[in-house]
């Protein structure tokens, strides 16, 4: 029996592209609609957020706006934007004061120290409350050195004051003892700076300790067991599993010390301040409370805290760019 065999064509490339239809795709939300749906999802998330919001809002951004006397004569009568333009004439006032690189100079020394003898302190004492077992002696130590932080400032300075007094303070007693002439530490500038300093540390130890805590509290265990099979010392697991499972967050402190270091605090520095120990105890904070306040040169100090804040922004990226670099870790990382 014969038969003939029909041969079909080849299909032609529009005859594919209809044979093979390709999937729709879906249109992707705005970000408007995926923002309503999260707000919708987690509106109280957002509730949350609102109060602190709006405190920065208010008192830290809104004030910006008032910092344009800085390049102006300022006159209350006419206030920040009547009053007349003068460019950066208060800033170049500043930087021919005599006094510019003193006050640049005692400012960046005592915060650099206070960034120095702070930092590494609370990271010692949080690995020691860490490896302490009893838990009465931990919660105890944890106490004594937690407790100065709520101690107002102005009680600190007293306190410090009456200890190193020369006629009522028990440090000169004790020296005394050794046969050692009384010393007015106070009235001495070179002493300013370590009692400035290690006030604030014997304050504010324990209350960064607690950062450090909280970072060493969310290591795994399992490290420490395995290094304890592996015969591993405790100093050795301190070195290999506490130091680096807390240097993020030792990083991220120390970028923010360093980028706070030309604010160091106005309080302590003024009330341990005196004519004997001015050399060294004026400070920028100090400076800009007696040229704005004392003297009424509003826009003179405006123009301070401005290169003051500049400074501070300026050392923050530095500072940041570095550790980002050395570290791996940072604020924006």
């Amino acid at each position: 029996m014969s038969g003939t065999i029909e041969v079909k064509p080849a299909p032609t490339a529009p005859a594919l592209k209809q044979a093979v239809r390709t999937p729709r795709k879906i249109p992707r939300p705005s970000r408007w609609t995926e923002a309503r749906r999260s707000l919708r999802r987690h509106w109280q998330l957002y509730l949350l957020i609102i109060v602190p919001l709006a405190y920065f809002v208010i008192f830290k951004y809104i004030p910006i706006s008032n910092a344009v006397i800085a390049f102006k004569d300022y006159s209350p009568i006419k206030g920040p934007w009547g009053s007349p333009w003068i460019g950066f004439r208060n800033f170049e006032l500043f930087f021919q004061n005599p006094v510019f690189w003193t006050l640049v100079k005692n400012t960046f020394f005592l915060a650099a120290y206070t960034v120095l003898a702070s930092f590494p302190i609370p990271i010692i004492l949080a690995i020691a409350l860490n490896e302490i077992r009893v838990g009465v002696f931990k919660k105890t130590v944890q106490l004594v050195t937690y407790a100065p932080y709520f101690i107002s400032t102005v009680v600190v300075v007293s306190m410090t004051i009456l200890v190193l007094s020369p006629q009522l303070g028990f440090v000169n007693d004790a020296i005394g003892l050794f046969g050692v002439p009384k010393v007015d530490f106070l009235g001495k500038p070179d002493y300013f700076r370590h009692i400035y300093v290690w006030s604030d540390v014997w304050q504010t130890t324990g209350y960064s300790a607690v950062i450090y805590l909280a970072a060493l509290a969310g290591i795994d265990p399992a490290l420490h067991e395995s290094a304890r099979i592996d015969g591993a010392s405790r100093l050795q697991r301190i070195r290999n599993v506490d130091l680096p499972g807390i240097m993020p967050t030792a990083v991220i402190i120390l970028i923010l010390g360093v980028g706070n270091i030309m604010s160091i605090g106005f309080e302590k520095a003024y009330l341990l301040q005196n004519p004997l120990n001015a050399s060294q105890s004026e400070i920028i904070a100090t400076y800009v409370y007696k040229t704005g306040l004392l003297n009424a040169d509003f826009s003179m100090a405006t123009a301070i805290g401005l290169f003051n804040s500049v400074i501070n922004l300026v050392l923050l990226v530095i500072v940041n760019f570095v550790a980002k670099r050395i570290t791996g870790n940072g604020l924006w990382s």
